[in-house]
């Protein structure tokens, strides 16, 4: 039996690949690490709490004693490291915090995987995921590929860029088998209330302001969740070690058009007069930095992996809308701090 460590796996992006991994491959072992910060949530993965192939461990990547001491004791075969600091906003207030868990964390990962591993690399894989917002910021035209120099704009982007360098350079410096792949903007259930969708849904539902950064020009490519920890597990098993692979939805929105239609959304999902929502839109002072667009280029891993996105947006966001209005308890708890006191109560206390 495989074991397969993945880290923010209680994460939004990283409890959706978890689940996909422990419902698809039920001889491997999958192992959750993580450190239940506030974006953290067990409650994505209730309904695995039970399963024979899954475990849930609670650390922290950039505490090297514990990492080392876990890697000594499972020896896993493989990792898909996402845990992360993600929020822009808040690595332009605490940008230090995204330097130690994005940068230190995975150095301290790389660094256990080698040891652990011994240069004994066969059937081994060490697989990072990243951002798009490495790249920096494109104008009205192009795309980023593969080969696009690194550009990054905030703390948060610079600490991804780094952290992205380490990996390839335990690949060139030990030869460890990795791999990297750098996503576009994604949506979908169970994403922390901070960033521009779930936000949009929980303001409107609730009659409150709607925020959007400066004019609302700015761009950006959405992927569905569900769509990229597909590609996640096609790069985790196909990908070619040493490689990068772009993952897109070839689906690019002014952040001003996305949320006009989430407002028409939401006024048939509520029964509202048609326009009622798009009056809480609000501008506000935008965001310092702020990349104008970003759009990925995804045929690299189209033609050698054959993947490519399967939800057109209209219907994905649909479907997103569809689950915050009926998870709305999900999203009270998240918003109130209540669902972290999960963790106490189900796995403390046992």
């Amino acid at each position: 039996m495989k074991k397969i460590l993945i880290t923010g796996g209680a994460g939004f992006i990283g409890s959706h690949v978890v689940r996909r991994f422990v419902t698809n491959y039920p001889n491997y072992s999958i192992y959750n690490l993580d450190a239940l910060t506030y974006a953290g949530n067990l409650e994505n993965l209730k309904d695995l709490e039970n399963s024979s192939n899954y475990t849930f461990v609670k650390g922290d990547i950039t505490d090297e004693t514990f990492i080392n001491a876990l890697f000594s004791k499972e020896q896993f075969d493989g990792v898909i490291h996402l845990a992360a600091e993600s929020h822009v906003d808040r690595s332009i207030m605490d940008p230090l915090a995204f330097v130690r868990t994005n940068v230190m964390g995975t150095a301290v990962l790389l660094n256990a995987a080698r040891q652990s591993w011994k240069a004994n690399w066969e059937g081994k894989r060490f697989y990072h995921v990243s951002t798009d917002e490495v790249y920096g910021s494109l104008g009205e035209t192009g795309l980023f590929t593969e080969d696009t120099p690194y550009d990054p704009h905030s703390p948060y982007s610079a600490s991804k860029a780094a952290s992205d360098h380490f990996v390839r350079a335990y690949h060139d410096t030990y030869g460890m088998p990795v791999v990297l792949s750098n996503c576009s903007n994604n949506y979908g259930p169970n994403h922390f209330p901070e960033k521009l969708i779930p936000l949009a849904i929980f303001n409107m539902r609730n009659n409150k302001p709607v925020p959007v950064y400066g004019t609302g020009e700015n761009v950006r490519d959405w992927l569905f969740v569900e769509d990229h920890a597909r590609a996640i597990d096609t790069i985790f098993h196909n990908g070619r070690v040493g490689q990068t692979y772009n993952i897109g939805g070839f689906n690019e929105w002014k952040n001003i058009d996305l949320i006009h239609l989430l407002c028409s959304i939401m006024d048939r999902k509520l029964n509202r007069t048609e326009g009622e929502t798009s009056k809480l839109i609000t501008f506000v002072k935008d965001r310092a930095g702020h990349d104008l667009r970003y759009a990925i280029d995804a045929n690299k891993l189209k033609n050698e992996l054959g993947w490519e996105p399967s939800l057109q947006f209209e219907e994905g966001l649909e479907r997103t809308v569809d689950w915050y209005l009926t998870n709305e308890e999900w999203l009270n708890r998240v918003t109130s701090g209540a669902y972290q006191n999960y963790y106490e109560s189900q796995y403390v206390a046992r």
